[in-house]
């Protein structure tokens, strides 16, 4: 398998220790947990996301495990500005922040109170299922752009995770770059809901949520691709990565890093294995594997 030059990398205005990012919504929910995930080999964490109002989420069911991923409806629960608290235990260390709001005002609203406090902000305008947050914005050219330029001018490295619930994925990424993004992830959950055939009713307490891990792998690496073709910022991969396989394989598609979530809930200390497979002191240089599937 093709191994990786370990060191630091520069990704989207922002230094990391490696390419391997926790992604938001696991093991992110404390200053604690995420400490406990940078000792265990990652490169930089992504925290829950944060909005506007302090939220409790949807009402249960909110996450289901299914075969090969899982499907959830947490519905952006979060203690908004006192999240300020849990930060302090990560002074100087590689945090990005995700926040979400319902319009552009809002976004720089919630960015204003970290803008000391992190490297990066993470705009989440791709959850699929929070009314009038994520997807429900993130699907508008114009808001995404409007969005994102009212959290990268205030000068901190701006990325913004995209939603696969479009029909073309390119269209919104070039409106992020046009706003100012240092950088795009792609991909968030996919649109998705299973039904009890024995309650007859949708197994989520919100009904419809969004489904990760294994399952949306292909979806993820097509959508990078697809990005890496049409705009010039860094793009950092997500969705079902869970061997070093799949980071290499996500990087030659054209991601410059990856995020990993659903795998780390299930082993937490994924980490350390995938630093262990990935890098080797003769392996390639990362600007030759990344998008070497083009062409």
């Amino acid at each position: 398998m093709v191994t990786l030059r370990g060191g630091s990398v520069r990704i989207g205005r922002v230094t990391f220790r490696n390419h391997l990012l926790l992604a938001a919504g696991i093991l992110g929910t404390t200053g604690s947990s995420l400490a406990r995930i940078l000792r265990s080999g990652a490169g930089g964490v992504v925290t829950k996301s944060i909005g506007p109002h302090p939220f409790p989420g949807h009402p249960g069911p909110c996450v289901v495990e299914l075969d090969g991923g899982l499907l959830n409806a947490m519905g952006l629960p979060n203690p908004s500005k006192y999240f300020r608290e849990e930060l302090a235990l990560l002074k100087d260390e590689p945090v990005v922040v995700s926040i979400f709001g319902s319009n552009p005002e809002e976004f720089s609203t919630v960015a204003s109170w970290f803008t000391d406090a992190v490297r990066c902000f993470e705009l989440n305008l791709s959850c699929p299922h929070a009314e009038g947050y994520g997807s429900a914005i993130g699907t508008d050219p114009d808001l995404v752009l409007a969005c994102t330029k009212a959290v990268s001018t205030l000068g901190i490295p701006t990325w913004v995770k995209l939603t696969p619930n479009v029909t073309d994925i390119t269209e919104i990424g070039l409106a992020a770059e046009q706003g100012g993004a240092a950088a795009l992830v792609a991909i968030n959950t996919v649109k998705a809901m299973r039904i009890s055939v024995d309650l007859r009713r949708p197994v989520l307490g919100n009904r419809i949520g969004g489904l990760s891990g294994r399952q949306i792998f292909p979806i993820a690496v097509r959508s990078v691709y697809e990005l890496y073709e049409a705009c010039t910022v860094p793009i950092i991969g997500v969705g079902g990565i869970s061997s070093a396989a799949d980071v290499v394989e996500m990087m030659m598609a054209g991601a410059s890093a990856v995020e990993i979530g659903t795998a780390v809930y299930r082993t937490p200390d994924l980490f350390c294995t995938l630093t262990s497979e990935l890098y080797a002191p003769d392996g390639s240089p990362s600007e030759e594997i990344v998008g070497c599937a083009h062409g």
